[in-house]
């Protein structure tokens, strides 16, 4: 955003995002002209990605009481390709793809009319690369969406498993870090590679923390890291089922190699997978140190 960004056009950030998805979600926007800003946050208990990113450009839109110039920044490109490519056949078609309703049609159609109010110019902003203002929508939606997302209770009688990991550069020197809480008895177990991934480092830490216990073990297992989460807890499936391949078949899936390993070790164990994101537990603080110390030994 520039200096004349802010004082010539009203300027937009939104973001929105479910976890799982489909599952809670939260959405935000800022807006700011000059010297005025305007913080907006919501959530839904039935959402998806989609669906809040949409409703983050609804509320944004709706806030303004006259016709402006606006340029709204997204990382959603659904959101910036609905927009600019595809809205306007949708409409023209009753709202309708190759004879079936689009996805979120109800959203489009309160978004559209809203759009045409103003004169819009229309950013994609990549996502969790230091951009101050997406960084801050993209918290305001998290928190927002953790609102309303129900504390998981921990059994105290099942071993906990905290897990984390740190990479430097991404790819780059990283790091895994585990902590098996049982009882009164606490293990750790950390690790690291020259070059790799934060997302093979998380998957590691999963592997190798299961392997502090014995086969036949329950055990609670608690990540911050949506990519490991949703990977053993949805898509998992499908890609079983494409035999560890992309959809297309053309490609396999990214480190398949861990995820294979994952899947099949967690068969010999009965797990409850836990999203702690947002979370203040020690024992995720003391994996997330255990993975920092790790990645910066290489």
């Amino acid at each position: 955003m520039t200096d004349n960004d802010s004082n010539t056009k009203v300027v937009i950030y939104s973001d929105g995002g479910s976890d799982p998805n489909p599952g809670i979600g939260g959405w935000a926007a800022i807006l700011r002209f000059g010297q005025h800003e305007k913080v907006l946050s919501g959530n839904d208990p039935e959402a998806t990605n989609n669906r809040m990113e949409l409703t983050a450009a609804i509320r944004a839109l709706q806030t303004l009481k006259r016709p402006c110039s606006i340029n709204f920044y997204t990382d959603s490109e659904y959101l910036r390709k609905g927009i600019t490519q595809w809205v306007e056949g949708w409409a023209a078609n009753d709202w309708k793809k190759k004879g079936k309703p689009i996805r979120n049609a109800d959203l489009w159609q309160a978004l559209w009319p809203l759009v045409q109010n103003h004169q819009i110019e229309w950013h994609w902003v990549k996502g969790h690369s230091g951009n101050e203002f997406n960084e801050r929508v993209d918290k305001l939606a998290r928190a927002a969406r953790l609102e309303i997302t129900p504390t998981d209770v921990l059994d105290e009688d099942v071993p906990r498993l905290y897990l984390r990991a740190s990479c430097k550069g991404n790819p780059g020197p990283g790091g895994w870090g585990a902590v098996l809480e049982e009882g009164d008895e606490t293990e750790q177990a950390s690790g690291s590679a020259p070059q790799t991934t934060n997302n093979r480092m998380e998957i590691t830490a999963a592997i190798e923390g299961l392997l502090l216990l014995p086969p036949g073990s329950q055990v609670q297992m608690l990540t911050t890291s949506d990519y490991l989460y949703q990977g053993i807890t949805q898509w998992i499936r499908n890609w079983r089922k494409r035999n560890w391949m992309k959809k297309g078949g053309e490609k396999p899936v990214a480190n398949v190699d861990l995820w294979k390993a994952l899947d099949q070790l967690s068969e010999n164990y009965t797990i409850r997978w836990i999203n702690a994101k947002g979370q203040d537990l020690l024992g995720l603080e003391e994996a997330g140190k255990l993975a920092v110390t790790a990645a910066g030994s290489q």
